[in-house]
């Protein structure tokens, strides 16, 4: 649907005097008289053009998309600009470039305009009894391949309204809880606990912790004197700081881009590995698993959302279900 442009009638009509959000209208006199709240107020409009000029990384692409002129994408940037008081967009030759307040501004568009979202799904999940509408799942590779699969086949069983969708996010950087700060997501799979901590501004909780162990080719007879494959995602700080005191660890000479090429790599013999246990579920014949011992590093593996998100149906449906599913993988986890 094309985004509302500056009609006079428009509800978000920047000229409008009946705009709940208008610049120069009625709603805008209080605001005058009490200096500048006013000028803050943007439109659900106006927050839509930003994020896609964001995503798009231009003017002319973004109203193709919104399917408004690109005078109008101008024009409402400009306002908006004028309205945070900051630039967010670098204009140039190659399109438009955010600025640090256009990249923060736009992660806040975002969140907003899915609270939005959940407004209205929220509402009609209460007039109907039931709760529908999208849900985005940020998770990287080993829990979108092992844990996720049956937590999303019983929430549909539980609110076939509920629509999952999964996005595979390397776990490297800002990882699954950047995606959810970006407003990208509403829920990420993430690696969380005393070393890797719950971002501000978000919420969250541990599920499963999960061990390390020693990956190697069956029967070898002495796995610590192969050289190591590893992957990028790997390792935590914790698990870093552990593998920095074994001297019998060497630097990695095969450096794969999932832990599925590493087990791969090892059950053909061609190194051992250090892998936790989501990463070991379906490994391949040829492979044997050696516990490490008591001081063996771990992964803590958890949820992270926005304190406003988390409030949702299908939000709160979700972390049943993951939390259900981590006590399962723990207890697996321990038995390994």
């Amino acid at each position: 649907m094309a985004a509302p442009t500056d009609g006079a009638t428009g509800t978000y009509g920047a000229t409008g005097t009946t705009g709940v959000y208008g610049a120069t209208g009625a709603a805008n006199a209080t605001g005058t008289a009490n200096g500048t709240a006013a000028a803050t107020d943007l439109a659900p409009h106006e927050l839509r053009i930003l994020v896609a000029v964001d995503r798009e990384r231009g003017f002319s692409a973004a109203a193709k998309v919104l399917g408004v002129t690109q005078s109008a994408v101008s024009h409402s940037i400009r306002g908006t600009e004028r309205k945070v008081g900051a630039v967010l967009f670098e204009r140039g030759r190659k399109g438009a470039t955010p600025t640090p307040a256009g990249a923060s501004a736009a992660a806040h568009a975002r969140r907003v305009l899915r609270l939005l979202d959940a407004l209205a799904a929220e509402a009609r999940g209460a007039e109907r009894g039931t709760v529908a509408g999208p849900l985005r799942i940020a998770a990287f590779r080993s829990v979108a391949l092992h844990l996720l699969p049956p937590v999303l086949e019983r929430l549909a069983a539980r609110h076939p309204g509920i629509e999952p969708q999964v996005r595979v996010v390397r776990e490297l950087g800002a990882g699954t809880a950047g995606e959810v700060a970006e407003g990208r997501a509403d829920v990420g799979i993430a690696t969380i606990g005393s070393t890797s901590p719950v971002p501000a501004g978000l919420i969250g909780d541990v599920l499963v912790e999960e061990p390390y162990s020693l990956v190697h080719p069956a029967g070898h007879p002495d796995p610590r004197s192969l050289p190591l494959v590893d992957w990028h995602e790997n390792c935590g700080s914790y698990t870093r700081q552990w593998w920095a005191g074994q001297d019998w660890i060497p630097k990695a000479t095969v450096l794969t881009e999932d832990d599925g090429a590493v087990l791969s790599m090892v059950s053909r013999g061609l190194g051992m590995a250090i892998m936790p246990a989501l990463s070991l579920n379906g490994a391949p014949d040829g492979i044997e698993i050696t516990d490490l011992g008591p001081e063996r590093p771990s992964r803590s593996v958890g949820y992270v959302t926005t304190p406003e998100l988390a409030a949702t149906v299908a939000v709160r449906a979700l972390i049943r279900e993951l939390r259900a599913a981590g006590q399962g993988a723990g207890d697996a986890a321990r038995l390994r």
